[in-house]
């Protein structure tokens, strides 16, 4: 029996398409599938993926979570840079918004267009 490992990660959006485009430019990674409302992308030869699934019902998660009844954030991406302040500025360019709430000075919290959170960090942040 071979062990469980983790292949994918799949958000929701309300249009699986433009989300996945946004994060293929954000992370220079290269679409390994797609379908009518599904696409899948990860980085040049193998590592683990990024899929979004066009979800018609979907609502945007709340950061941070402290609005009761609203869709809670359920799951973040984490993605490590080099520079902060420069990789910032280019997430924005792409369409990320800075989240309003930021708990740390030295990581960023960003929402991608279809309002899930990401946080930006450097290993020093660690």
């Amino acid at each position: 029996m071979s062990p469980m490992r983790l292949s994918t990660v799949v958000l929701d959006a309300p249009d699986a398409r433009q989300l996945a485009r946004f994060y293929q430019r954000l992370l220079g990674y290269v679409v390994r599938e797609a379908e009518a409302d599904w696409v899948l992308i990860g980085p040049p030869g193998s590592g683990v993926g990024l899929a979004f699934q066009t979800e018609p019902a979907y609502v945007p998660p709340v950061w941070p979570g402290r609005e009761p009844g609203a869709q809670q954030m359920m799951l973040h991406l984490d993605i490590e840079v080099d520079d902060l302040d420069g990789e910032s500025a280019r997430a924005l360019a792409e369409g990320a918004t800075l989240a309003a709430y930021q708990p740390q000075d030295d990581v960023r919290v960003l929402l991608d267009p279809a309002g899930h959170p990401f946080c930006l960090w450097t290993p020093e942040a660690q």
